[in-house]
């Protein structure tokens, strides 16, 4: 049926946007070696847009769209990713990684409570102890995994804990929004301004400190380039589509499930890549992400009902969209995906 050929194109979108995000702490890694975190947010942005005026522009009309919606539009943008990125890059100062993806791990818990105070989102018993099943996973993976610090300041938890309501309430927003603008509009509009905000603050930073000829400086080295590219083009351009698509055909507190898989991806390229160790703990974290993950999946399944017809099961399933935005695909046509 084609509520079930979108829903499966939704969990696609979903889960390859899990699997960019795991590989891009490999790259933040490598550009932390030659940047700053902020002028790294900077040059990912500025790749971002660059890409996305490229490969993904809008066209006219989706232009038109985007600057009538503009208003309505910008606290999804404020929340990601320029309230994430600044809360998370903060946060990090006072709280170690360990910490912070500890916290990040409760974004799905966030996700549901907001999804059904806003939306109306309904969630069976078997949806939630899957949730809370992935959450406990995340932390068990966290505080399982080789040299997990722990000395996080009040600010520190404060900080990370804003970064992940903020990613909760983008789920929640975006996912309402979708009935308004396709992926691609919403896509192009936060690029843009997450561009325009992290590429100001980089400028006023350095000016201010004297350093502005610094700000090319990492320009010259392979790996940096290499690194924002893959974070600029990849894990912020083409995940964001990915996300916005999966949040016009499924639920947020669905949606969100996926982002626990990011922290198995991480593992796993960590020690095929970098030759880190995985502890048993870690191990059984990461089955319990998976775990969770699959049940979300499934549960969200129901028994055909015969007197049930195609278009109230997709009432129920997903929100309407025109039939021009169901093909996952970067294009340049001025409504398509």
């Amino acid at each position: 049926m084609m509520n079930t050929r979108h829903s499966g194109r939704a969990y696609t979108a979903a889960l390859t946007n899990a699997l960019i995000i795991g590989f891009s702490f490999l790259f933040v890694k490598i550009a932390l070696n030659t940047a700053d975190p902020l002028d790294i947010l900077a040059y990912r942005f500025l790749f971002a847009f660059v890409a996305a005026t490229l490969f993904a522009f809008p066209g006219r009309e989706g232009l038109r769209n985007i600057r009538a919606g503009a208003a309505r539009m910008l606290p999804v943008t404020a929340l990601y990713p320029i309230s994430f990125f600044v809360f998370q890059t903060f946060g990090l100062l006072y709280a170690s990684s360990a910490e912070a993806g500890m916290i990040q791990g409760a974004v799905p818990v966030f996700t549901l409570i907001l999804a059904i105070l806003l939306l109306g989102e309904r969630a069976g018993r078997a949806q939630k102890a899957f949730t809370l099943l992935s959450v406990a996973g995340v932390v068990c993976l966290f505080a399982g995994r080789q040299g997990a610090v722990f000395s996080a300041s009040f600010v520190g938890i404060l900080l990370v804990l804003c970064s992940a309501f903020s990613q909760a309430g983008y789920n929640v927003l975006a996912r309402k929004l979708s009935r308004s603008y396709s992926p691609k509009e919403l896509t192009y509009y936060m690029n843009l301004l997450g561009f325009l905000c992290f590429g100001l603050i980089a400028v006023i930073r350095h000016a201010a400190a004297g350093t502005l000829a610094q700000l090319a400086a990492p320009l010259s080295s392979p790996s940096f380039l290499i690194a924002v590219l893959y974070l600029g083009v990849l894990s912020s351009l083409v995940t964001s589509y990915l996300s916005n698509y999966a949040l016009s055909r499924l639920e947020a507190s669905r949606v969100s499930i996926f982002g626990s898989l990011s922290a198995v991806v991480a593992l796993f390229a960590g020690a095929l890549l970098l030759g880190e160790q995985i502890p048993a703990a870690a191990l059984l974290g990461a089955a319990a992400i998976l775990a969770g993950v699959i049940g979300v999946a499934l549960s969200g399944r129901r028994r055909p009902n015969p007197e049930k017809t195609d278009r109230s099961a997709s009432e129920e399933d997903a929100l309407p969209v025109p039939a021009e935005r169901s093909a996952p695909a970067l294009s340049s046509s001025p409504r398509g995906d």
